[in-house]
């Protein structure tokens, strides 16, 4: 990359593609855009208003709040001033909220909505002094410590502050810490990634060298600006002066792609996961023509995308069949996600093979990665021009991996992170003669294509010696259209049992059918019928596992796994060890008879 720092690369781009539509963000039902040149403007205006009110090179200043356009202005402004930016989480507790503040030194933090401003509210009035910015200009303040972020921009007589700016813009290195990104770690705190504009760079440059981006591309921004992800893929869309269009509900996702029919996006697989689940209950109530005319679109639809994507020859009637077929059928299912993609992104998690298999007969590629918060993210990745599915693609350049003696991925790039902010002995730990050891589980198959196997701690070992990793159960059985969240059980157990958290909406509607009575969600997971119900699909989705894989109990939950109750992570990975202890006393019940 030819740039030093994120900063001048924005700035360069606001130059290069001034009229052109930088953003797009929600107002009311309607959407309201910037251009490049609005947009930068909002940015020179912010860094002058955060160097009038004393922010100092290297400072650390919070941004937390869901995705909004004044979310990248204020990252990119801390950028040309020289400050540090640390996202927190719009879901982040009090308590989460708290520790990051605390940790990182932060005393000027911009905040979202009014949950996350009372939350502030408190940590200030607790003894941690804030300046805190506000976005949302309906949210009530005490201008003491409080002010809107319109009002914050308001800065007259800009002549000496923007040079100040430039000449801080000027000193910023590639190697600077650009921003500290604190993992939502499922034990104990978590901890500061400090990333670098060089680690980001890197990150650049591997989408170029396999991906075709635009400006005339549109991309979806739904996945937490917070997550590491999201981030440098944002900040990949303005480098390549395309449109971001920023969504502050993620549950309004599958919705909103239908109004922007993006061209490009990254995700994690719960999206695809939902979007294939919701298809295959389709086709359960579905008449037999339909089924029939279902079926043999996805087998044309596997047979001509698979030489299609690959660049090979499709025989003629293949072709002819596909079309009509396509519009029939398979059109519609594109039709859900807003229409053709140049590709889809998945990472943060592992995706069924199936559902990858899926989505490429409906003519839609799905290119999953790999990464860590500490790695920029990316370690690996399929492409439109290299992939595999059930695997998590080839390295990315300029990238090393090795697997060490108990299976541990391990890797050597210029995207590892410079290391965990106030924590020497973790980054001690976790860097040794610069490999990073990423705690998860994997090999190389014949082909050079890296596959995910498990994490280190979350291996389920049987009272009986069977190794087992949990995520490929919970990955199978959880793509149900029925079930919202799975964790499987059995470390140190004699079988693999189950949590489930159903999807209650589609379940009630199954009930009303079923002209099943309840009064609450407790009443509705305790009937005979439901729980039949559910064992026959866990059973269903059970076929690729081997037989002491299989979850052989489960429990039914009435309400969900949770950030606020502790156990799921920010990015909804499962706390398996606050879990197993939570639920101690239902989990024994299941294995009480047997051991």
């Amino acid at each position: 990359m030819n740039y030093d720092h994120i900063g001048q690369m924005i700035t360069i781009k606001i130059a290069e593609y001034g009229d052109n539509t930088a953003l797009r963000y929600k107002i009311g039902d309607g959407w309201a855009s910037l251009t490049y040149r609005e947009f930068g403007e909002k940015i020179t205006n912010l860094a002058c208003a955060m160097i009038k009110s004393g922010v100092k090179k290297g400072d650390a200043v919070g941004i937390y709040s869901a995705n909004r356009y004044e979310w990248a202005v204020s990252d990119f402004a801390c950028i040309l001033v020289g400050a540090i930016s640390v996202p927190i989480y719009a879901t982040n507790t009090l308590d989460q909220a708290k520790y990051i503040i605390q940790d990182a030194g932060i005393k000027l933090i911009y905040v979202g909505n009014l949950e996350q401003y009372t939350n502030l509210a408190t940590i200030h009035k607790d003894g941690h002094p804030l300046k805190v910015v506000c976005y949302d200009p309906a949210v009530e303040i005490d201008t003491t410590f409080a002010i809107y972020f319109r009002d914050y921009l308001n800065v007259q007589d800009q002549d000496e502050l923007i040079k100040e700016m430039n000449l801080r813009s000027g000193k910023i290195k590639t190697d600077d810490v650009t921003t500290i990104i604190y993992t939502s770690g499922t034990t104990g705190h978590p901890k500061g990634v400090m990333l670098s504009h060089g680690n980001l760079f890197h990150q650049f440059e591997c989408v170029d060298a396999n991906f075709s981006v635009t400006h005339k591309d549109v991309s979806l921004c739904f996945l937490p600006l917070s997550h590491v992800y999201e981030r440098m893929w944002s900040y990949y869309v303005y480098l390549k002066g395309a449109i971001q269009t920023y969504l502050e509900d993620p549950k309004q996702v599958i919705d909103t792609m239908q109004e922007v029919k993006p061209t490009a996006m990254v995700s994690v697989p719960r999206l695809y996961e939902k979007i294939y689940a919701a298809v295959m209950n389709s086709q359960e109530s579905a008449s037999s023509v339909k089924r029939f005319l279902f079926k043999k679109a996805i087998e044309t639809g596997t047979a001509y995308n698979n030489l299609f994507f690959r660049k090979q020859e499709v025989p003629f009637g293949l072709g002819l069949k596909y079309k009509v077929l396509d519009k029939l059928v398979l059109s519609k299912v594109r039709a859900v996600v807003g229409g053709d993609k140049n590709f889809f992104s998945a990472g943060g998690a592992p995706l069924d093979k199936s559902i990858e298999e899926f989505f490429l007969a409906c003519g839609l590629l799905i290119c999953q990665g790999y990464g860590l918060t500490e790695t920029s993210p990316m370690i690996s990745y399929n492409t439109p021009e290299n992939f595999k599915f059930g695997t998590v693609g080839k390295l990315v350049p300029n990238c090393e991996v090795r697997i060490a003696e108990n299976g541990e991925i391990q890797a050597r790039g210029p995207q590892i992170m410079k290391g965990y902010f106030n924590n020497p002995e973790a980054t001690a730990e976790s860097i040794v003669d610069g490999w990073f050891k990423t705690g998860d589980v994997g090999e190389f198959d014949e082909d050079g294509f890296l596959k995910i196997t498990d994490r280190i701690k979350d291996l389920i070992i049987t009272s009986g010696g069977k190794n087992i990793a949990p995520q490929n159960i919970e990955k199978l059985i959880g793509k149900d259209f029925f079930i919202e969240q799975i964790i499987a059980i059995g470390d140190k157990r004699n079988f693999v049992s189950a949590l489930i958290v159903p999807a209650f909406e589609s379940l009630e509607a199954w009930a009303h059918k079923k002209k099943i009575q309840f009064q609450d969600n407790e009443e509705l997971i305790a009937h005979p019928h439901v729980i039949e119900f559910f064992k026959e699909r866990i059973e269903a989705q059970s076929q690729k596992l081997a037989n002491y894989e299989t979850i052989k109990k489960f429990r039914l939950m009435a309400k969900p796994f949770t950030q606020e109750g502790g156990e799921i992570t920010p990015t909804l990975k499962l706390k398996r060890k606050q879990i197993n202890e939570k639920f101690k006393a239902l989990i024994d019940a299941m294995y009480h008879k047997q051991e």
